[in-house]
């Protein structure tokens, strides 16, 4: 570990250019997996990014290589954005093994394989929870615990949600609040206990991570 970088700072390797967001790199072995956004035709940002409004366009994941920088594979889909700060997604790739998973700003999950990009399974969480986009878009990253993929969706019973990380059948969902917040789930220890620890705006929440039964809340006013 460097105590300091040398004189001009650290040696580059490689750049690899992207499109916007704000998705950090995930690295697993010897790639590089992250998001960004790539506008449809003629269309642009608003220049007050505060602004929501129906913006056109890809999201995408990439797959470099880590020694490189070259891209392996790309997956693109189709995702008209209506989130305020509309640049890209937000939340960082979760690999776990031969999968990467990934949530879009406009709640789109994918669970794609590592090697070559296809899709296993997928869903949006807006259609399936009969949800709108948060203001800043939906951001906490998929947390692996086990067989299940625990995310933070959004809804009446739906802001913590599991599935099956293989096959992406829904296990369990819990909580409720207006806006879901954009802190990603985590599992602690404490006492002995295995506890998902869940952040909303309205409340701390610690759940059960594979029945999804809340333990406490603590009120967040």
């Amino acid at each position: 570990i460097l105590d300091k970088f040398p004189a001009g700072g650290p040696k580059v390797l490689w750049r690899s250019p992207l499109n916007h967001g704000y998705s950090g790199p995930a690295v697993f072995g010897d790639r590089v997996f992250v998001m960004d956004r790539k506008l449809g035709g003629s269309a642009r940002s608003p220049d007050n990014p505060f602004q929501r409004g129906e913006i056109p366009g890809d999201e995408r994941v990439l797959c470099l290589s880590a020694s490189d920088g070259k891209i392996i594979w790309e997956h693109a889909y189709d995702c008209q954005y209506t989130v305020s700060y509309a640049s890209g997604p937000r939340a960082t790739p979760t690999v776990d093994g031969e999968r990467v998973y990934t949530l879009g700003a406009e709640g789109d999950l994918l669970c794609l394989d590592t090697k070559s990009g296809a899709v296993k399974w997928s869903h949006n969480f807006k259609k399936l929870f009969n949800i709108k986009t948060p203001t800043w878009g939906f951001t906490g990253a998929p947390l692996v615990d086990g067989d299940l993929l625990i995310c933070l969706a959004s809804g009446d019973g739906s802001t913590a949600v599991a599935f099956d990380k293989l096959t992406g059948e829904q296990k369990w969902q819990a909580l409720s609040a207006k806006e879901p917040g954009y802190a990603p789930p985590k599992i602690i220890e404490h006492k002995g206990k295995r506890l998902l620890v869940i952040w909303h705006p309205e409340s701390v929440n610690a759940l059960d991570p594979q029945s999804g039964k809340v333990h406490w809340t603590i009120d967040w006013p």
